[in-house]
């Protein structure tokens, strides 16, 4: 699975992205962000450019005035909130979690997944806290299997079982996050801003 090269029309690859946050010496994970947002996108919370700095910079652990202090940092951010929308609300379903690609040892690739759902499970919570009692009997099972990949820290061994066990979570978790958006963003709301 090989990344575009970073162009206007190709979404941010996880190298684009560990590139912000080696340049902001950030400790966390970049996939940890990206499940942070689509957690939020996907259980119908709307940000301004302000509310989605304050989640970056949180999560990145540097001050928002660092993040908005740089040009590079700041339209990064812009393009990468405006595509992971366009990428939920896509009809092809095309919508990919940020992983690293195969050239990162399994482990790696797992402790992103791990990374990615974690943001998503908290993303989801603090957009949805109110709402998920009332989630469906399916939500309700893809949350508590969240929740299980999410405490996942390494693979089980290496070589071609492992890597397709691997592919095929990932998949559940692509398919998870998509029904998560389809609740909670009826298509008649897809297109209005909502700020929560």
């Amino acid at each position: 699975m090989t990344q575009a090269p970073p162009n206007s029309a190709a979404p941010a690859s996880f190298e684009d992205w560990a590139n912000i946050y080696t340049q902001l010496k950030a400790f966390s994970h970049p996939s940890e962000l990206h499940g942070g947002l689509c957690g939020r996108l996907a259980a119908g919370a709307r940000l301004s450019d302000q509310q989605w700095h304050e989640v970056a910079s949180e999560q990145i652990g540097v001050p928002c005035h660092t993040l908005e202090g740089s040009e590079t940092v700041k339209d990064f951010l812009q393009a990468v909130y405006q595509e992971t929308l366009q990428q939920l609300q896509a009809a092809d379903m095309s919508f990919r979690p940020l992983l690293p690609d195969d050239e990162y040892d399994i482990d790696q690739r797992v402790q992103s997944l791990a990374c990615w759902v974690r943001g998503f499970l908290e993303g989801m919570a603090v957009a949805a806290s109110g709402s998920l009692g009332a989630a469906s009997q399916e939500l309700r099972e893809v949350i508590e299997d969240f929740v299980a990949i999410s405490q996942v820290s390494d693979a089980d061994g290496e070589g071609e079982e492992s890597e397709q066990q691997l592919m095929e979570i990932a998949e559940y978790v692509r398919m998870g996050a998509l029904s998560v958006f389809t609740e909670f963003n009826p298509p008649s709301k897809q297109g209005q801003p909502t700020l929560h």
